[in-house]
C-alpha cells in the first residue's frame, strides 16, 4: 500500500511574483534590444531570437508538467 502524494497548490503571490518575474525581464530585453546602437535587421534578428527563446521556454515547461503528470498517474 502506497500514500498517496499531497501536492500543495501555488500560491497567489508566488504566481504573482513569477509572472512580474517574467514580464519585467521580457521587457528589459526587448528594450535593451531597441536601444541597441545597431540596424534594423540586426535589431529584428535579436527580437525573433527572443521570441523563440521564449516561446520555446514555454513548450518546455508544458513538455516537463505533462511528463510529471504522467508519471503521477502510473504511482
Amino acid at each position: 500500500m502506497t500514500t498517496p502524494s499531497f501536492q500543495r497548490p501555488t500560491t497567489t503571490a508566488f504566481f504573482v511574483q513569477a509572472a512580474l518575474s517574467f514580464a519585467l525581464s521580457l521587457a528589459a530585453v526587448a528594450f535593451g534590444i531597441t536601444k541597441l546602437s545597431v540596424g534594423a535587421w540586426e535589431r529584428g534578428f535579436l527580437g525573433l531570437g527572443l521570441v523563440f527563446v521564449v516561446t520555446s521556454a514555454f513548450t518546455l515547461a508544458k513538455c516537463i508538467r505533462d511528463r510529471q503528470e504522467v508519471e503521477e498517474s502510473r504511482r
